[in-house]
C-alpha cells in the first residue's frame, strides 16, 4: 500500500498538476491505437471477411465446374448421366443495375424447377406478402414467364411490384414474383429462372458455373477425380468457393500494406511517450535520488516510471477503442471503394468490435507505451543517488555518445540497403519493410548529431537576424540536446512518412497519366452503362457495334472483349483487341521497347499473347515463355510475345487477337468499343452521331479526355485513406511538440523567471518560445525530407514492386510537398503559442525562489 501511495505522490500527482501535457500525451496514444484498430476492423470487414458477390445463394455445395467463357450446357447432362448420387445446380452469374436507384446487384440464374424440389425451396420461394395473397404456389406458376424475378427482402420490394433492370446495354421491366430472406442484404440478389437469365444476358447454350453436392464418402479429392474424368478438356472442377479464396489471397497484400501503414501514427506516438518519460526522469532527478538514498531498489525506480507509461497506455487504449470503432465506419467505405475499383465486386462484412479487438487495443496501447518508456526508465534506475540529484549528467552523456550513434546510423543504413535487395517472401515485401524500419531507426540515431551541428552553427547568425531571443532559443535547444533530438525525431518521422508516401503517390499518379496517354489512342470509347468493376464485363449489343462502325465519320471500331479467368490459382483478366482496327499509339508500352505495331503483328491470328507486368510478377513468366489457358472446351498453349506496362488492375492481364479468341470462345459480342474518328471528321460531330445511333441502348460514351479525368478521380479516391493515415501521424507529432514545449517551459521556469527578473519583457519571452517551436519545425522538415526521400525509394522500387508488380517512374510532386511541409511548419509554430503563454504568465519571484 505504501508503494502505491508513493507512486501516486511521485508519479501521478505531478501529471494531474500538468493536465494539458498529460492530455496531449494520452491523445497521442489514443490516436495511434484508434488508427490501428480502425484499419484492422475495416480491413476485416472489407477484405478479411471478403465474400464474392457471385457466391450469393451458393448453398452448401462441395464442388464447382467452371470454364473460361462459360460451361457448355451439355456438360450438365454429362454429369447427370454419371452413376453417382450428385446434386447438380447450374448457374448463370452476372450483375444488374436497378434503373431507379442505380444500385448494382448480383443477377443469379438458377434452375428454379429443380430448386423447387430441393430442401432449399423455402429460401427462394418463401415469398413474403403483407396480406398473404402471394404464396409459393403462385410463384411457381410464373416460372415459364421470362419477366419473372425473385428478390432479397433488403430491397424493400413485394410480390407484384414492377422493377426496371439494366442488363448489359438494355433496360427491361420485370415483375417481382417472390421475396426471400437475405440476411440483411448479405445474400441480396436478383434471381431468375436459368432459361430466362440466358435470354436476358444472351448466353445461349452455356452456363457460368455448375455447383455439385456430393456424398460424404469417398473423399472430396476422389470425387474431383471421378467427375474430372468425364469432363471435356478445358473444363475445370475445383472446390466450391475457390474463386473467393483466390480473391482473398489477392487482397492480402492490399490489407497487409494498409495495416503496416496504420502503425505510422503509433510509431510517432512511441517517440512522444519516450520523450514524456524522459522529461519525467529529468524533472524527478532530485526525488529519484532521495528515494534511492532512502533505500529504494533499482527495480522499484524502474517499475515506477514504467507504471507512469502504463497509465498513458491504459488511458490511450480506453479512449482509442471507441474512437477506432467510429473511424472504422469511414475507413471501411474507403477500403470497399478501393476493392470495388481495383480488385473485385464484393460486399463488405459487418464491423465487429469483438473481444479480440479490445485485447488488441490494450495490447497495442500498453505495449507500445512500456516498450518506448523502457530505455529512459532503465537509465533512471541505473543512476546512483548522487548522480540522480546532479543536473546535466544526461545531456553530457548524450553529447559524448552522439558520434557513436552516428556511426551506428551509417551501419543501419547499409543494412537497410542490403535488406532492400532481398526478394519477397510469399508475395509479402518483408525485407522491404525491414529496410524502411532500419532507415527510421538510423535517422533517429543520427538526429542528435544533425541537430547539434545545425544549432551550433546557426545560433550566431540567428541572433543577428532575429535578435537575442533567437540566440537564446537556439542555445536553449542545443543545451537540452537529448530532448530536442527526440522531438525532432518524432516530428521528422511523421514528415518523412508523409513525404515518402506523397512522392510514391505523386510518382504513381504521373506514371498513370503518361501510361493513359499511350493506352487511349482512340477518340471515343463506349461501354454499357452501370458501375464498372475489374471482374464485371457486361457486353454491348452486336447490332449496335455494327451500326456504329458504318457511320460516315468513323474510321474504325476496335471491339474489345474481356473475360474473368483463373490462372494458377489466382484471378486474372483475359482480353482481346481487334488488331485490324485503326490505332495510333504514341510510343512503345512494352518492356522490349519495340514499336507497338511490331509487337502486335506477332500475335495476329496466331496462338501468341502479350501479358501485363503484374501478371509476369505474380506467375514468374517472361517474354518467350509459354502459358497454357483453359478456354471453353480446350487447353491451348500461347507464346508470350512481349510484356506491357499496365496500371489498370493489379490482378494481371492476358491480351490476344480478337480472331484468336473467337476461335476458342466464339461469342462475338464486345465488352467495349474504341471508336476512331476519320481524319476529316469532327470528334464532336461523330460523338453526336454515335449518341443518336445508340438511342434505345443504355450505354456510356466518353472521350479519351473524359476517361483520363475519371481514372484520376478513382486514383485519388483510392489513396484517400493513405492521406488520412498520414494526416493522423502528423497531428500526433504536432501534439507532441506542443506537449514537449510545455514541458520545456515548466522545467525551465527558474531560468525564464530569472530572465524576467533581469528585465526581459513578456513579448521577448513569448518570442523565444515561438522561435524554439519554429526551429524544431525547420529541423524536423529538413530531416523528414531527407528520410522521406530514402523511404520513397524503398516504397517505389521495393515494397510496391514486390506487392503489386508495378514499375513506377520517380517523380517529385514539388507543389504538393511544399504545401504539406508548409502546413506542418505553421502548425508546429502555432503549437508553441500555449507554452509561450504559460511562460509569460510565470511569476518571476516565485520561479526564482522555487529552489
Amino acid at each position: 500500500m505504501g508503494r502505491l501511495f508513493l507512486f501516486y505522490r511521485l508519479m501521478l500527482r505531478p501529471l494531474l498538476q500538468e493536465p494539458v501535457r498529460a492530455i496531449l500525451t494520452v491523445l497521442a496514444v489514443t490516436l495511434g491505437v484508434a488508427v490501428v484498430l480502425a484499419i484492422d476492423l475495416a480491413g476485416a470487414a472489407a477484405t478479411g471477411s471478403f465474400r464474392a458477390s457471385m457466391e450469393t445463394l451458393a448453398g452448401d455445395n462441395d464442388l464447382e465446374v467452371i470454364a473460361s467463357g462459360g460451361v457448355p450446357e451439355a456438360v450438365v447432362g454429362t454429369i447427370a448421366a454419371l452413376p453417382y448420387s450428385i446434386r447438380i445446380s447450374p448457374r448463370i452469374e452476372d450483375s444488374a443495375v436497378i434503373a431507379d436507384t442505380q444500385q448494382t446487384i448480383p443477377l443469379i440464374g438458377l434452375d428454379l424447377v429443380a430448386e423447387a424440389n430441393s430442401e432449399r425451396s423455402g429460401v427462394i420461394f418463401g415469398s413474403i406478402s403483407s396480406d398473404g395473397s402471394a404464396t409459393p404456389e403462385d410463384a411457381m406458376r410464373h416460372l415459364q414467364n421470362s419477366g419473372s424475378i425473385w428478390v432479397g427482402a433488403s430491397l424493400g420490394r413485394k410480390p407484384g411490384d414492377r422493377l426496371r433492370l439494366l442488363i448489359n446495354d438494355q433496360v427491361r421491366e420485370f415483375t417481382v414474383r417472390g421475396v426471400y430472406p437475405d440476411s440483411n442484404g448479405s445474400e441480396s440478389a436478383i434471381v431468375m429462372d436459368l432459361a430466362a437469365a440466358q435470354r436476358a444476358l444472351k448466353r445461349f447454350g452455356r452456363v457460368d458455373r455448375i455447383l455439385l453436392k456430393v456424398p460424404e464418402s469417398p473423399s472430396l479429392g476422389e470425387w474431383q477425380q471421378r467427375v474430372r474424368a468425364a469432363l471435356p478438356v478445358g473444363v475445370e472442377i475445383r472446390t466450391q468457393g475457390t474463386g473467393t479464396s483466390e480473391n482473398r489471397r489477392m487482397l492480402a497484400a492490399f490489407r497487409w500494406n494498409l495495416r503496416l501503414l496504420s502503425y505510422i501514427a503509433l510509431i510517432v506516438g512511441a517517440f512522444l511517450i519516450y520523450n514524456t518519460i524522459s522529461v519525467s526522469v529529468v524533472r524527478r532527478r532530485p526525488e529519484t535520488g532521495i528515494v534511492r538514498a532512502l533505500g529504494a531498489s533499482r527495480n522499484a525506480v524502474l517499475a515506477a516510471f514504467l507504471g507512469e507509461a502504463t497509465f498513458f497506455g491504459l488511458a490511450g487504449a480506453a479512449l482509442g477503442l471507441p474512437l477506432g470503432r467510429v473511424m472504422a465506419s469511414g475507413a471501411v467505405k474507403l477500403m470497399s471503394a478501393t476493392v470495388e475499383s481495383l480488385y473485385v465486386s464484393s460486399r463488405p462484412g459487418a464491423i465487429e468490435l469483438s473481444a479480440w479487438s479490445v485485447v488488441l487495443a490494450f495490447t497495442i496501447g500498453v505495449g507500445v507505451a512500456i516498450v518506448s518508456a523502457y530505455s529512459p526508465a532503465r537509465e533512471a534506475s541505473l543512476v546512483s543517488p548522487v548522480e540522480a540529484m546532479a543536473r546535466g549528467r544526461r545531456e553530457y552523456i548524450t553529447r559524448v555518445h552522439k558520434s557513436r550513434d552516428l556511426w551506428l546510423a551509417m551501419l543501419l543504413s547499409i543494412l537497410a540497403a542490403a535488406a532492400s535487395r532481398v526478394p519477397a517472401i510469399e508475395g509479402k515485401p518483408i525485407f522491404g519493410y525491414l529496410a524502411a524500419i532500419l532507415l527510421v531507426v538510423a535517422s533517429a540515431l543520427a538526429i542528435q548529431a544533425f541537430t547539434d551541428a545545425i544549432l551550433s552553427r546557426s545560433s550566431r547568425w540567428l541572433g543577428k537576424i532575429l535578435g537575442v531571443e533567437a540566440l537564446l532559443a537556439s542555445q536553449s535547444l542545443s543545451g537540452s540536446l537529448r530532448r530536442t533530438a527526440v522531438l525532432v525525431g518524432a516530428l521528422s518521422t511523421a514528415i518523412a512518412m508523409m513525404t515518402s508516401v506523397g512522392i510514391m503517390v505523386g510518382s504513381f499518379r504521373e506514371t498513370v497519366l503518361i501510361w493513359m496517354n499511350d493506352r487511349l489512342p482512340a477518340d471515343l470509347y463506349l461501354r454499357p452503362a452501370g458501375s464498372p468493376a475489374p471482374d464485371r464485363h457486361p457486353t454491348v449489343s452486336l447490332e449496335l457495334a455494327d451500326k456504329i462502325s458504318k457511320l460516315p465519320g468513323v474510321a474504325g471500331v476496335d471491339r474489345l472483349r474481356a473475360y474473368e479467368i483463373s490462372y494458377n490459382g489466382m484471378p486474372a483478366a483475359l482480353a482481346s483487341v481487334d488488331l485490324s482496327a485503326l490505332r495510333s499509339d504514341h510510343r512503345s508500352n512494352f518492356f522490349s521497347g519495340r514499336p507497338t505495331e511490331q509487337v502486335l503483328s506477332q500475335i495476329r491470328d496466331v496462338d501468341a499473347v502479350v501479358v501485363s507486368e503484374p501478371f509476369t510478377y505474380k506467375h514468374h513468366v517472361r517474354a518467350g515463355d509459354t502459358i497454357t489457358l483453359a478456354l471453353g472446351t480446350s487447353r491451348p498453349s500461347f507464346r508470350i510475345a512481349d510484356v506491357y506496362y499496365d496500371y489498370g488492375s493489379e490482378r494481371g492481364s492476358i491480351l490476344m487477337d480478337r480472331q484468336t479468341m473467337l476461335h476458342y470462345l466464339p461469342d462475338p459480342t464486345p465488352s467495349n468499343l474504341a471508336i476512331y474518328v476519320a481524319p476529316n471528321a469532327s470528334v464532336e460531330t461523330v460523338r453526336q452521331e454515335v449518341t443518336q445511333a445508340s438511342a434505345g441502348y443504355r450505354v456510356l460514351l466518353a472521350s479519351n479526355r473524359d476517361l483520363r479525368t475519371e481514372a484520376i478521380r478513382i486514383f485519388d479516391r483510392t489513396f484517400a485513406i493513405t492521406y488520412a493515415l498520414e494526416a493522423v501521424a502528423v497531428i500526433v507529432a504536432v501534439m507532441g511538440v506542443a506537449g514537449a514545449l510545455l514541458a520545456l517551459v515548466i522545467d525551465r521556469r527558474r531560468e525564464i523567471g530569472l530572465l524576467r527578473f533581469l528585465g526581459a519583457a513578456a513579448g521577448q519571452v513569448r518570442k523565444q518560445i515561438l522561435v524554439e517551436a519554429g526551429l524544431l519545425g525547420l529541423l524536423a522538415n529538413f530531416a523528414g525530407l531527407a528520410l522521406g526521400f530514402a523511404l520513397s525509394l524503398v516504397l517505389i522500387y521495393v515494397i510496391n514492386k514486390q506487392s503489386f508488380g508495378w514499375t513506377i517512374r520517380f517523380h517529385w510532386p514539388v507543389a504538393v510537398l511544399l504545401g504539406a511541409i508548409s502546413v506542418v511548419y505553421v502548425a508546429t509554430v502555432l503549437a508553441g503559442l500555449y507554452p509561450a503563454q504559460v511562460a509569460v504568465r510565470l511569476n518571476p519571484l516565485e520561479a526564482v525562489h522555487e529552489e
